[in-house]
């Protein structure tokens, strides 16, 4: 079986509120896009309540999904790796409670090619709907 993991990013995490930016490629989305970017923009996930549950909720649901390694978790900061079953192609996601707000930011990426055929974006709605918002 081949394992395309590639070298995982320098940019990850949080820094100042922010998650890293897209990139100009097709494969990869984040709900800090700006408004008008329709091709990497994705909605941050909703919620009600305290976001300390929220948070404790959505990482249940990311250690759940097919292929996913839950690499740092903080509390407000949550980082796992995807590998895909086939080729091993890895993607980078990264979810970040939002401090002012009832959302956590969100981030998916992958590490090599160009276009991910939407793999990301069908990622991020998986989990959406897995959480309910």
């Amino acid at each position: 079986m081949f394992r395309l993991r590639g070298k995982r990013p320098d940019n990850l995490g949080a820094n100042n509120g922010k998650l890293a930016p897209s990139v100009n490629k097709p494969n990869n989305v984040s709900s800090q896009a700006d408004p008008g970017d329709e091709l990497h923009r994705v909605a941050p996930l909703k919620f009600s309540g305290d976001g300390n549950t929220a948070f404790q909720k959505l990482t249940k649901i990311v250690a759940a999904q097919k292929g996913a390694t839950i690499v740092k978790q903080d509390g407000t900061y949550l980082y796992a790796e995807f590998e895909s079953a086939l080729m091993g192609f890895v993607d980078d996601v990264e979810f970040l409670l939002d401090g002012s707000g009832q959302q956590i930011h969100v981030r998916s990426a992958s590490r090599l090619g160009y276009s991910d055929l939407g793999v990301n974006r069908k990622r991020v709605e998986t989990i959406r709907a897995a959480f309910g918002g």
